[in-house]
């Protein structure tokens, strides 16, 4: 009947009066209310108002394999029949940690834990526990999680001393976080030498996803890499987005780049919760119940995300040689598509992206950090969004994350999606 709200208004308007904000992460929010999720499968979800979307956010990344995919869900439905958690360990959690040091040799041992936030809190207060320095070193843009180590900006001054990006971080926390520029190799060796006394690690995404993504430049991380090492100083690759995503063995492979330690995330879990710090033997011994820094979790290692694990990096390691060359090619065919119809259409945007990983910025600057990133036009790419989802065509509704393919997605699928993006940029201002 005309004029009754959609199920989605109805449930959005219910979430509000008992969820802040109505929703449960601030990323899945926007105008004029948010789509609520009934069902998904492959590179489609389906609304609570039986509206059918292609999915390019992708759970903002953690689906390689698209949703529902058979294999996980039979891993884990074995998994669950036999209980959803003991408090004990099991076989399935060595087996998890033995693959992952197969695929990622830096990470000599591995410690299981839920999420990325959760990782990156612990990896950082085991990089200080190790070294018994205090300060660490992040990028303007790059995003480690939602603690209070990390939700740091950029300060005044030359070092770039850091201050709270939230309420709720003590400004006495943020001080030993240090900021600096992405792909500035200059002013971050400086930052490093200046502090090499006091900085126990540099925390770095390798490819910028939670502001892009936006790429490394040539050097940047091999520099990086030289200069800790000269100053004793902890290299940790926060690879929650690129871990199994960019290559079997992540960014560091990619890029051939070792690092000390290795947060991952997201596509680890093939859905479900799980994430995972390792690294070094010498620095991931230092953990309780073998050393003096404590971590500890009651979900951590729980056998139904590790049976996820399981299953999605086993098959990932059979299909390696197929699964990303091919995302590699769909990428390749997404971001030409992108830049043929702004072309056309006499847009000026930037299109970045590296594999299965897009975006377009709507500015007329190469986006190489977040000082380029945040020049974009936020309010073309909101009527971007908008006109995309009129066509029942998904992506992050932010200007700054990444848009995601799997291997659900098909050719028919992508070119449907090229010809929304072309219809949706005709109607944007020049």
């Amino acid at each position: 009947m005309a004029g009754l709200d959609s199920r989605s208004q109805q449930l959005y308007r219910r979430a509000r009066e008992v969820i802040p904000g109505g929703v449960n992460s601030p990323v899945r929010n926007y105008s004029p209310y948010p789509l609520f999720v009934a069902s998904a499968k492959g590179a489609k979800f389906r609304t609570a108002d039986s509206q059918e979307y292609l999915d390019y956010c992708m759970a903002y990344g953690a689906l390689l394999d698209g949703h529902a995919n058979p294999e996980i869900i039979e891993a884990v439905e074995e998994a669950l029949e036999k209980g959803s958690i003991y408090g004990q360990p099991t076989e399935m959690e060595v087996e998890l940690a033995e693959l992952i040091a197969s695929l990622m040799p830096s990470m000599e041992m591995v410690r299981l834990v839920n999420s990325g936030t959760e990782a990156t809190m612990h990896a950082i207060r085991l990089a200080r526990g190790f070294t018994g320095k205090k300060k660490v070193l992040k990028f303007e843009g790059g995003f480690h999680g939602s603690h209070d180590s990390v939700l740091v900006k950029a300060g005044s001054g030359a070092t770039l001393l850091g201050s709270p990006s939230s309420e709720g971080v003590p400004s006495e926390v943020a001080k030993n976080t240090l900021v600096s520029r992405f792909n500035d190799e200059q002013i971050t060796g400086k930052i490093i030498r200046d502090h090499e006394n006091e900085l126990a690690a540099v925390i770095v995404e390798p490819v910028l996803g939670n502001i892009g993504p936006i790429l490394p430049k040539r050097g940047f991380l091999e520099t990086l890499r030289k200069v800790t090492e000269e100053n004793d100083v902890l290299l940790m690759f926060d690879e929650v987005i690129t871990g199994f995503r960019l290559s079997l063995g992540g960014a560091q492979e990619y890029y051939k780049i070792r690092p000390d330690l290795t947060i991952l995330g997201k596509a680890l879990g093939g859905g479900l919760p799980l994430s995972a710090f390792g690294g070094r033997r010498d620095i991931m011994e230092k953990l309780s119940p073998l050393g003096p820094v404590y971590q500890a979790g009651t979900y951590s290692g729980n056998p139904v995300s590790v049976s996820a694990a399981l299953a999605t990096l086993q098959s990932l390691r059979k299909r390696a040689g197929q699964v990303y060359s091919r995302l590699e090619k769909m990428g390749d065919k997404m971001r030409r598509g992108i830049g043929d119809h702004l072309e056309s259409a006499r847009v000026i945007a930037q299109v970045n992206g590296l594999g299965s990983m897009f975006q377009l910025f709507f500015t007329d600057r190469p986006v190489t950090d977040y000082h380029s990133a945040k020049s974009a036009d936020i309010g073309k790419y909101e009527k971007y969004f908008h006109s995309l989802l009129a066509s029942r065509v998904f992506i992050p509704p932010s200007q700054f994350e990444a848009s995601f393919l799997s291997t659900a997605h098909n050719e028919d699928e992508l070119q449907t999606t090229l010809d929304a993006i072309g219809t949706a940029v005709k109607t944007l201002p020049r």
